[in-house]
């Protein structure tokens, strides 16, 4: 059978910068086997599936190795296609995941407004494990429902630290997120989950429903910009609206495909 395939820098302005995610449209669900397989081969941060349903699209994201609960950049990419490419004609895609429940894009123009649940984080002792997992010191530890947030002094912190990913590795959640406040912009981040074959991240939505009410209540302000300081970076808006954050950002499409499986 053949699937089409989609490639998609998600949060980016141009090719090859962002978040590269693979977007596969679906008819009817495939077995869980066969999906990871797919996204396996694929070997990006994450591969989409959806399925086009009466009233809401169900979506669902895939590591290299492991089925997660919520991805932003991957739903940014299936957003794209669905508007830009499938056809789709309103300009809120209502997705519907199992596992994190309702979460509509708006599309206004070239821009993309996921509205996801906030995270819910508490501060956490600053364990010899934490301070161990980069090369510079944090100052404040904090976990929520998948990850561990570590907070720096400053920007160059997180421009230049180096992950200890053998010890990430051993955390118990799916991920490291490090920031500081940013110089031209409101806060700055990196994450980094070689648990979930990625080491490092480029631009991860879904690290932003923790980071956003945090810095929001640091900076006391609810409309935030930030950057992921990865090496192809990425630039998002954020806005905290009580208990839901909404994320902003573009898409730009690489490639257009065949996957034949026989």
């Amino acid at each position: 059978m053949n699937y089409t395939i989609y490639q998609v820098d998600a949060f980016a302005e141009k090719l090859f910068t962002g978040n590269p995610a693979a977007v596969v449209p679906l008819n009817q669900w495939l077995p869980d086997e066969l999906l990871q397989k797919i996204a396996t081969e694929n070997n990006l941060a994450e591969t989409v599936y959806y399925i086009v349903k009466d009233h809401s699209i169900e979506i669902r994201w895939f590591t290299p190795n492991t089925e997660v609960d919520l991805c932003g950049h991957a739903t940014l990419a299936a957003a794209f296609i669905l508007n830009k490419q499938e056809g789709y004609p309103n300009t809120i895609i209502p997705f519907y995941s199992p596992r994190s429940g309702d979460l509509p894009v708006s599309v206004k123009e070239n821009l993309y407004t996921m509205d996801f649940p906030c995270d819910s984080i508490q501060d956490v002792p600053l364990t010899n494990e934490l301070i161990s997992t980069t090369s510079i010191k944090p100052v404040r530890a904090f976990k929520g429902k998948t990850d561990y947030m570590l907070v720096f002094d400053k920007h160059e912190d997180i421009e230049t630290m180096k992950p200890n990913y053998s010890v990430i590795q051993t955390l118990d959640a799916r991920g490291l997120i490090v920031t500081a406040k940013g110089k031209e912009c409101d806060f700055v981040s990196r994450f980094f989950a070689p648990q979930c074959g990625i080491n490092e991240d480029p631009v991860t939505g879904s690290a932003h429903t923790t980071l956003t009410p945090y810095w929001s209540e640091v900076l006391n302000k609810k409309s935030l910009t930030a950057t992921q300081l990865s090496s192809r970076k990425g630039k998002l808006s954020c806005v905290l609206n009580k208990d839901r954050v909404e994320i902003t950002g573009q898409a730009v499409l690489y490639m257009k495909g065949k996957i034949e499986i026989q």
